[in-house]
């Protein structure tokens, strides 16, 4: 079998980090992505539906050889991680998680370098024409993160909150502060809470942030 490409792998600093906060400095990065609001806990929300478009945008792509078609530029990978980016309704940074019907959200799968225009025109037709899926609402998005802080969140999605005062503490002794505003609270996803235990999930959690 054809060795595949693996964002996890090539790109440890993006997607292996400590369970402390660290800094790090986030290039730009394309990705499938789907804005909303809403609580995603919601069955029949914005969030369930936005995050199998995702889906089928990234398999699509993933398996385009396999249909007959073939992408310029393309290589074998696996599909790269679910991610989103939150803040709190009507452009409110940070997020409230006692008040999750007032999170903005946009929802994220990254791409390999070569998923352009052209490619993500190719897969909304394919969704469109052969699952019956509206893709109207997905972009491509061309993206630079910048200076954060991550860490691993291992837990609950609910228990957060108290590794983002881990985050706030290391920020303050290390002459840092949060900006959060045009850029927002992102989560990285690592577990599949369907098939994880709620104390086993592991979740990056990373905030834009700016010398005091």
């Amino acid at each position: 079998m054809e060795p595949q490409f693996e964002f996890l792998m090539e790109y440890k600093e993006l997607y292996q980090p400590k369970t402390v906060p660290e800094i790090i400095d986030v290039p730009e990065m394309t990705f499938f992505a789907v804005d909303g609001h809403g609580n995603p806990n919601d069955e029949d929300g914005e969030y369930k539906s936005a995050v199998g478009l995702l889906y089928a945008l990234s398999y699509t792509v993933k398996m385009s050889q396999k249909s007959g078609t073939d992408l310029s530029g393309f290589f074998p990978y696996k599909v790269a991680p679910l991610e989103g980016f939150w803040q709190m309704a009507e452009g409110v940074p940070g997020v409230d998680y006692g008040n999750k019907d007032a999170f903005e959200w946009t929802s994220v799968i990254r791409q390999p370098a070569f998923v352009d225009e052209r490619v993500f025109d190719w897969a909304c037709e394919q969704v469109r024409k052969k699952k019956g899926v509206d893709a109207s609402r997905a972009r491509l998005w061309r993206y630079r993160e910048g200076l954060c802080a991550q860490m691993m969140h291992i837990g609950p999605y609910d228990a957060e909150p108290a590794s983002v005062e881990q985050m706030d503490a290391f920020l303050a002794e290390n002459g840092y502060r949060n900006d959060l505003g045009l850029r927002r609270h992102h989560e990285i996803y690592l577990g599949d809470p369907l098939r994880t235990k709620p104390d086993k999930l592991k979740t990056i959690l990373r905030h834009p942030v700016a010398k005091s």
